[in-house]
């Protein structure tokens, strides 16, 4: 009987959400990691030719077969990825042929750039968004709700790299003013330049969260308006300030969490091009030079701590959301 009650409790754990969503997470993981190893093969090359180009064509056999014993891509695809995610598992994460530096030291000096490039970015978002979505609920179907939904919409239609390119251009062109062009400086090396390097990025990758945010946000208020609690507190008497800010804004910004945490995740990964233009050492980046070299280690690890890093933001977003939801709480 107790054999019984202690299965009964672990299969009761096992539905939680919470562990539910773990194992959902792990079982993603190891799917981006097939999905990465498979993709890098497909594409045509090697680190072979990516070194040697078309002077690779006059090596000999057994210069070939050395090179590849020397890369690891003489064995079985199967036996080079569990040899891979053997090391993973074990924290090596692989050596960059190209540097000779160990990708879990390139990944810890490029992580900090690509998250301080995400945080920024959000709160350019944030600040964009949500005061742009409050005023389109407050006018609905008005000319100031059409005219933020009008510029949302533009925004969002904006290719990242035109906008990235146009920016930089015009005010390197204009006023002289490119501080990317001097040579990255970290937050502690440089905070005033760091900042300056940081501010073009942020604003553009920030203009590309902002319409989400902004339509969430305004959908988010009209519809929290129409819930009974909002008529009830109107009824009492409550001031309309304190009901727009306590009741409405409080209770709409919970799907603005959910969104942020998104976009979030999506930045550590996503802000390849712009760390590219702006010469921003990030993961992105290094993943597009591993891509340009065939660093099979650099770009599989890599795109393995971005992967992880997205769901464990999405896990937290899902547990802050119940936190701060009641309704969820208790599904």
């Amino acid at each position: 009987m107790e054999g019984d009650g202690v299965l009964t409790v672990i299969l009761a754990g096992l539905r939680h959400p919470v562990v539910r969503r773990v194992g959902e997470a792990v079982l993603t993981l190891i799917g981006v990691s097939i999905l990465t190893f498979v993709l890098l093969r497909v594409i045509p090359g090697n680190q072979i030719t990516a070194q040697y180009g078309t002077e690779a064509g006059n090596l000999s056999s057994a210069q070939i077969a050395s090179l590849e014993a020397y890369y690891g891509i003489d064995k079985p695809l199967i036996v080079q990825y569990f040899t891979w995610l053997g090391g993973v598992l074990t924290g090596n994460l692989g050596v960059s042929l190209t540097s000779h530096l160990s990708v879990a030291s390139m990944t810890a000096q490029a992580l900090p750039n690509t998250l301080e490039l995400a945080v920024l970015a959000i709160v350019v978002g944030l600040v964009l968004g949500v005061p742009g979505g409050v005023l389109a609920a407050s006018r609905p179907q008005k000319l100031r709700d059409n005219a933020a939904q009008f510029l949302s919409l533009f925004a969002l239609s904006i290719p990242t790299f035109l906008l990235a390119t146009v920016i930089a251009s015009w005010l390197a062109n204009t006023i002289g003013w490119y501080p990317n062009g001097e040579g990255y400086r970290t937050l502690l090396e440089d905070p005033g330049l760091n900042l300056q390097q940081m501010l073009l990025p942020a604003l553009v990758l920030g203009i590309s969260i902002a319409p989400p945010v902004l339509q969430t946000t305004r959908t988010s208020i009209l519809a929290i308006r129409s819930e009974d609690f909002v008529r009830t507190a109107r009824a009492k008497g409550v001031p309309e300030r304190q009901l727009q800010v306590r009741h409405i804004l409080r209770n709409a910004l919970i799907p603005v969490v959910t969104i942020s945490g998104l976009q979030f995740g999506f930045l550590l990964g996503g802000a390849v091009v712009t760390e590219q233009i702006f010469a921003i050492p990030g993961v992105g980046r290094q993943v597009l030079l591993g891509l340009n070299q065939k660093e099979y280690a650099v770009v599989q690890s890599t795109v393995l701590i971005i992967a992880t890093m997205f769901v464990v933001v999405n896990l937290l977003t899902d547990v802050l959301y119940r936190v701060v939801d009641p309704k969820v709480r208790v599904r």
